[in-house]
């Protein structure tokens, strides 16, 4: 592994290496990766930092803009406990429409809504534990059939802890193509965030998705009182797990949730994490989600001078979002470009 040329005050020179470094195909030690989260915002080694991040983007992954949705199948009442979620047990959030599994027609309208907007894929979200074998896993495996007979974007889902690799295989025989299951944090992190489930059921759950042959989806949330190191042992272990899309979230403290208390992060602080995500991740495709409106206001366009190729459009699960035609004409002034549908599924993400 190469000697570390990064200390927590990063200079241009050394941040130059180290893209050339990777975009020759070598990767950052852990800590450069930490030292690049401590540039100081608008200095030379900030400017060095974005710069590198655009070309290692366009070296690994292209100028070709990415664009996902979510439907909001099953709303509220969830069992788990996660603190940053309005749907979690124990919040006091009620700020968003609960409901039981949506109907057929609701959830083909959302589709076609998506498509319209730009969207290549839409995932289809549960707020519950997971899917267990019987009438569960045959539920979901019908709607997502008549989901993928839509035929107006890919049918992706995030469903939870899946109880055996018959559950993964009998949801990829269906027809999703992508299954979304975040790490949501570092390891280390994770008991402080979550304690109905553990950070080793997600991997185990990680395991039947890709035994299953879908494409995995892996990211997490950004601004959970985790430390810099944590942020950067997250995205080392979502490396190892080498999802085909990331997304990237920044945590928007809901009144009513366990984290309420906590406050946004900076935006300088957030964009620079997503800039040392692509150095982290080089030929993952990062898709920067919730959180984003939340953190940088007026300045949620620069997302694409990070490296960021692919952008969740529409609202998010209780959330409202951004109109899409705003990132199609933010990201051409990075020279990124949102193609219209999905043209090829490769590893199961759009290209």
């Amino acid at each position: 592994m190469p000697t570390s040329t990064l200390t927590q005050t990063a200079d241009p020179t050394s941040i130059a290496e180290l893209t050339d470094r990777i975009i020759g195909g070598g990767a950052a030690t852990p800590a450069e990766l930490r030292g690049l989260l401590e540039v100081e915002p608008g200095s030379p080694a900030a400017e060095a930092l974005f710069t590198g991040a655009q070309r290692i983007r366009e070296r690994f992954v292209g100028l070709r803009l990415k664009a996902c949705s979510v439907i909001n199948v099953k709303a509220g009442n969830c069992s788990e406990n996660c603190s940053y979620c309005a749907q979690a047990a124990g919040s006091e959030n009620d700020g968003y429409q609960k409901s039981k599994w949506l109907p057929e027609a609701d959830i083909q309208r959302a589709a076609e809504t998506s498509a319209s907007n730009g969207a290549q894929a839409v995932s289809l979200v549960a707020a519950w534990k997971g899917v267990r074998e019987g009438s569960q896993l045959d539920m979901v495996t019908a709607s997502i059939r008549k989901f993928a007979q839509n035929g107006k974007v890919r049918p992706d889902v995030n469903l939870g802890i899946l109880e055996s690799q018959r559950c993964a295989d009998e949801i990829a025989k269906a027809g999703a193509k992508v299954y979304g299951h975040n790490l949501e944090t570092a390891s280390s992190n994770f008991s402080s965030i979550c304690s109905t489930h553990t950070w080793e059921e997600r991997m185990k759950t990680i395991q039947f998705i890709k035994k299953a042959g879908m494409g995995l989806c892996s990211g997490g949330i950004f601004g959970m009182g985790e430390t810099r190191a944590q942020r950067v042992e997250f995205l080392l272990q979502v490396s190892y797990v080498a999802p085909d899309m990331v997304p990237l979230n920044f945590l928007n403290p809901l009144p009513g949730t366990k984290l309420a208390h906590l406050k946004p992060m900076d935006a300088d602080e957030a964009l620079t994490t997503l800039a040392v995500a692509r150095y982290a991740l080089p030929d993952r495709n990062l898709m920067v989600a919730g959180g984003k409106e939340v953190v940088l206001g007026d300045r949620v366009g620069e997302v694409f001078k990070t490296g960021i190729n692919c952008v969740m459009v529409g609202n998010y699960l209780t959330t409202a979002g951004t109109d899409p035609a705003f990132w199609t004409r933010e990201a051409a002034k990075y020279g990124l470009e949102m193609p219209q549908g999905c043209t090829e599924i490769v590893q199961g993400a759009c290209t």
